[in-house]
């Protein structure tokens, strides 16, 4: 059994309290740091993977939502609040669900089973691994672990594979988006690649079929960990 790491970021100690006694309901659930402001979570995702984030919006300084904005790469997120009305700007960050206080266990534990089925779901992408995309108006299947990489050129992708080089008709976060996350990572804001495909790795770049290709700096520390780099 697979044990996902959350954190909890609230400023309130009552909240806290009640999402522990939740979360320690669930064996496939661990609460591995305890946050009190979007400083001290920042602090910690940096260094430290998490698989869920419980999240209350209205924090002082900087609030849940301005968090969400200043990272790169968040985990799936739960937002907590006791106002309805961030519902509809929230969903632009993709959490994952928004549930309000007083959260009652039956809602909390609905969320948490469809956060934990959608591993599953990712598992199934992998053993099924087709991506329908749109190349000179028609729609080809691409099996992914065909695919090495793909670059943004504006509101197409080029999809390189062994074989051939693909251009697709759609933007780079359509292709992140169809993808598992499982196999691919975005390494650049105009590049995704496989993580298998990765043959060696450099300070600024990892090299894929010996094509070098560029790592932004927001998203060298993911990939340094999911490398197990340093």
């Amino acid at each position: 059994m697979t044990v996902r790491k959350c954190i909890i970021v609230d400023d309130e100690p009552a909240a806290h309290y009640v999402l522990v006694n939740y979360i320690s309901q669930n064996p496939q659930l661990e609460v591995v740091q305890q946050c009190y402001n979007s400083i001290e979570a920042l602090n910690y995702l940096r260094s430290n993977p998490v698989d869920l984030m419980f999240l209350d919006i209205d924090m002082p300084e900087i609030s849940g939502l301005e968090l969400l904005r200043t990272l790169t790469d968040p985990p799936k997120t739960m937002l907590t609040t006791a106002y309805s009305e961030f519902a509809l700007e929230s969903y632009e960050f993709g959490v994952f669900d928004y549930l309000l206080k007083p959260i009652y266990y039956p809602r909390f534990l609905k969320s948490v089973e469809r956060f934990l089925s959608s591993f599953t779901d990712e598992k199934a992408e992998i053993m099924n691994p087709i991506i329908a995309v749109k190349i000179d108006g028609f729609m080809v299947d691409l099996n992914v672990n065909d695919i090495l990489f793909a670059q943004s050129c504006g509101n197409y992708v080029k999809i390189f594979t062994f074989k051939k080089v693909y251009l697709a008709s759609m933007t780079t976060n359509e292709l992140e988006n169809s993808l598992s996350s499982e196999l691919f990572m975005r390494v650049h804001k105009s590049y995704i690649v496989a993580i298998a495909k990765i043959k060696d790795w450099e300070r600024n770049t990892v090299i894929i079929n010996n094509e070098k290709i560029p790592v932004g700096i927001t998203y060298r520390r993911a990939l340094t960990e999911r490398l197990n780099l340093k």
